[in-house]
């Protein structure tokens, strides 16, 4: 891999707190960033955290191409998706291209539509990058993360929610499920991992172990699974007992103070 440093990168921008992480430690690097930043979906504080901006919305799609093209850029990063209502609005239809790489697609599930586009970038000569590139130290490795760790019942919920995560990852239904004394309490879907929690949280009324993994072949380059702050705070409002993620293949966003968070409310967080 060519080196990262002092060369202009793409950033193609979306939600929450990913693109921000991303871009901090590509700057750190010392990498000029020209970042594509989605209109209602990305955050504002993303425009202190590099060189060059464009706020798009999804019915100019278009225009990213474009954008690569004039500012002459080879590489592009992906961090951060588009909340997933948006697939079904009626910005959608309104740009051309879009509309056609959805309607030439088999299905529009998540590895489906991402691949689409990274075949349209590398048409245009661009390459997407793995999108943990930057951030390889945002990935616990294997162990327990917090001081507390499941017990025997807990650890059996972790790996029997570990192999239904996998079969549902293959699929790319989601990369999450709840279970409570080895019963499936909730899958994931289209609504993200927070709504899950909440869902399952509401089902099982408290001590639930919530497990997140990556796909079986994770492209790193994009919609890899990520947990943060938020979603231990959606894990306490639960009453969840446990949190289990997928070593080397999870990204842990604001880790410490999720941590921490975690240990002052009783819930066991490990990678496995």
């Amino acid at each position: 891999m060519r080196s990262l440093k002092m060369q202009k990168i793409g950033l193609i921008a979306g939600n929450r707190n990913f693109p921000l992480i991303c871009a901090r430690a590509a700057r750190k690097k010392g990498c000029y960033i020209v970042a594509v930043a989605i209109k209602r979906d990305t955050s504002r504080r993303l425009k202190r955290l590099v060189d060059k901006i464009y706020w798009l919305g999804l019915d100019e799609f278009s225009r990213m191409f474009e954008i690569f093209k004039q500012e002459g850029l080879e590489r592009v990063v992906m961090a951060g998706q588009i909340s997933p209502g948006r697939l079904f609005s009626r910005e959608i239809g309104k740009d051309a291209l879009l509309k056609e790489l959805l309607e030439g697609i088999k299905n529009k599930k998540a590895d489906t539509i991402f691949s689409a586009i990274a075949a349209k970038l590398q048409e245009a000569g661009i390459e997407l990058m793995d999108s943990t590139a930057f951030i390889k130290e945002e990935l616990p490795v294997k162990g327990t993360l917090t001081r507390g760790e499941p017990d025997f019942g807990g650890w059996e919920d972790v790996y029997f929610g570990f192999d239904l995560a996998k079969a549902v990852a293959c699929l790319d239904i989601g990369q999450t499920v709840a279970v409570k004394q080895k019963a499936i309490v909730a899958v994931e879907a289209l609504e993200g991992t927070d709504n899950l929690i909440r869902r399952a949280g509401s089902i099982a009324r408290g001590g639930i172990t919530v497990v997140k993994v990556s796909k079986p072949g994770q492209d790193m380059r994009f919609d890899i699974p990520v947990v943060g702050l938020n979603t231990v705070k959606n894990l306490i409002k639960a009453g969840a007992k446990c949190l289990a993620i997928e070593a080397d293949k999870t990204l842990f966003i604001d880790r410490q103070k999720s941590i921490s968070l975690a240990d002052r409310n009783g819930i066991a967080i490990v990678a496995v």
